[in-house]
């Protein structure tokens, strides 16, 4: 999976880096197949935003944002809903081709 990380009137640190890429991860055990993951980093006077966007082979992109007072908790949202995210799209094409491979026994 390419990961591209970008920050606006925020500079990228090695531990943002690492955290971001802990994560990575995390979501790569889900679904191995990934193209790409796009998070920005944003600081707005006191909230500190993180946005992603996921893309999955065969489906829209996901996307998911935080917004916390401190950058580590919102990375660890963003990417808390980016998972949810993924696991919904999994089970929805898992119980896809189960409810085909039924209905083909039913009628088959």
């Amino acid at each position: 999976m390419q990961v591209q990380l970008s920050g606006q009137k925020i500079e990228i640190t090695q531990a943002l880096r690492e955290r971001v890429n802990g994560h990575c991860e995390r979501l790569t055990r889900l679904e191995s197949r990934l193209l790409e993951l796009s998070v920005v980093l944003s600081v707005d006077k006191l909230q500190q935003r993180c946005e992603g966007t996921l893309k999955v082979p065969g489906a829209a992109p996901l996307h998911a944002e935080a917004t916390e007072s401190d950058m580590y908790v919102s990375i660890d949202n963003m990417f808390d809903k980016l998972v949810a995210q993924l696991r919904k799209h999994r089970d929805k094409v898992c119980d896809k081709h189960q409810r085909e491979v039924r209905e083909e026994r039913q009628y088959g």
